[in-house]
């Protein structure tokens, strides 16, 4: 058989690939959804009462800025990582801003347990609610839409999309929450972003394989 003859016998049945969408597009929808469900809920609950008084500090506009490009950033690198040609060191890009932001945080954290000692370190669970409540379902939306990083690196593309998702949603808790205390922002929206990024890396990868083209 000539080798043009057994190409075109192969090539007969072969679906036609449907071609992924550019990242930065992916990476537009899924802010924009991101967007919709978090400023909804800010909506809806109505921002704290100070809002306006707490965004007129240097160092709370700052540390806001930082978690926000934190998730922005976060998102674009998960997008760009699940393209098998895509440099690696993509994962790297939201890494500066998390330190600008945990920096400040922990700066904070010191002054207010120098200041106020252990009650500045008081619980709040509804913090960890909210985060882990749309953190979790704005990861599992990033899975889906980087589903075809499944054979090439689905746990950092999924731990990712868990940091993206969980530090939007610090922001907009940030926007309707009432914590003055930089320790209980750093433990409690620190350890939920965490929990959601540790979560998506274990289990994103299976969940991800699961859902594949």
């Amino acid at each position: 058989m000539r080798t043009d003859d057994l190409i075109t016998r192969l090539a007969q049945d072969v679906p036609p690939v449907r071609r992924v969408m550019p990242p930065a597009v992916s990476a537009a929808i899924w802010l924009a959804l991101a967007s919709l469900l978090i400023g909804g809920a800010v909506a809806l609950h109505g921002f704290r009462h100070d809002i306006a008084a707490r965004v007129m500090l240097t160092e709370e506009r700052i540390n806001l800025l930082a978690a926000l490009a934190t998730g922005v950033a976060a998102a674009v690198a998960a997008f760009q990582l699940a393209l098998p040609d895509h440099d690696r060191r993509w994962a790297l890009l939201p890494l500066p801003f998390a330190a600008l932001w945990l920096s400040g945080l922990g700066w904070g954290c010191l002054r207010d347990f120098v200041e106020q000692g252990w009650p500045a370190l008081s619980t709040s669970f509804g913090c960890a609610k909210f985060i882990l409540g749309f953190g979790i379902p704005l990861t599992a939306a990033m899975i889906w839409m980087a589903r075809h990083a499944a054979p090439i690196r689905p746990a950092p593309v999924a731990a990712l999309g868990g940091l993206a998702a969980s530090a939007l949603a610090s922001v907009g808790l940030s926007l309707i929450h009432h914590l003055d205390a930089a320790a209980m922002v750093l433990i409690w929206h620190g350890l939920s972003i965490a929990l959601v990024t540790a979560l998506a890396h274990r289990w994103g990868a299976r969940a991800m394989r699961a859902v594949g083209p």
